[in-house]
């Protein structure tokens, strides 16, 4: 899983780069200044948690575990649930899928448990 981590990692920092030059210069002018907050929001939380995977990956190269590919695969449902749904918000403004970004949101907040967990029982 850690070298699909990674793969996935770095198709992913791709991908957050291409959305967030889109929406700073694509959508800059069609985005009302609220949902253009919302899309840069997605955007960030894009980065960190590509960022956050491309650590399980490296991590998991060094001490393969299963709390370590937990970490791995809730980082990238947080993703496409958290960054996707506000990225689909702010482009179509169908405020209903507002109430599935905390799903992305615990998807997240799990994925770093599981890899606190992890780190703490490497240290054993």
């Amino acid at each position: 899983m850690a070298k699909t981590f990674l793969l996935i990692a770095a198709i992913s920092g791709l991908m957050a780069v291409a959305i967030g030059a889109f929406g700073a210069h694509g959508l800059k002018a069609r985005l009302t200044e609220d949902l253009m907050a919302v899309y840069q929001t997605g955007v960030q939380y894009h980065f960190y948690h590509t960022l956050a995977l491309m650590l399980v990956g490296t991590l998991a190269l060094q001490m393969p575990m299963p709390l370590l590919n937990w970490s791995g695969c809730l980082f990238i449902v947080g993703m496409i649930i958290f960054s996707g749904s506000l990225y689909l918000l702010a482009l179509t403004g169908i405020k209903w899928l507002g109430a599935i970004t905390p799903l992305g949101g615990v998807a997240m907040i799990a994925g770093w448990l599981s890899l606190a967990v992890a780190v703490y029982k490497g240290m054993e």
